[in-house]
């Protein structure tokens, strides 16, 4: 159920937002959990590291799941989400902060190629 004006405003973008937009979003959202988890782990908060880690956790599912296989390219793709999960399930297991950075990072290069992809598109008139 969607109570605040600013949840009614997320859902409006996510449904009105095009492929590169949510993809854009997605990986907006996987960095902000995996902050949050990384800070869980600093605080020593646990429940807070493991929530937040879970959650980036689904994001990257949800971009497995979406990968289209008749471009070569998603193999690749597929290969290195599976090694951010591994990293992000790492860091929740061992409250290892290094492992969470290392996949931080992955998704922050990912969320940057796809920004400057959409940028590159969208000037060139497609997307």
């Amino acid at each position: 159920m969607i109570y605040s004006p600013y949840q009614k405003y997320q859902q409006a973008q996510a449904q009105t937002a095009s492929k590169p937009k949510l993809l854009i979003m997605l990986y907006d959202g996987a960095i902000r959990f995996v902050r949050a988890g990384i800070e869980g782990i600093e605080e020593r908060n646990y429940e807070k590291a493991n929530n937040n880690l879970c959650k980036a956790q689904a994001i990257i599912h949800e971009l497995i799941s979406s990968l289209n296989f008749d471009y070569p390219i998603s193999k690749d793709l597929l290969t290195m989400y599976e090694y951010i999960l591994h990293c992000l399930i790492e860091s929740n297991v061992r409250k290892d902060v290094v492992k969470a950075q290392e996949a931080l990072e992955y998704i922050s290069d990912f969320r940057e190629t796809w920004a400057e992809a959409s940028k590159l598109s969208s000037a060139a008139g497609g997307m």
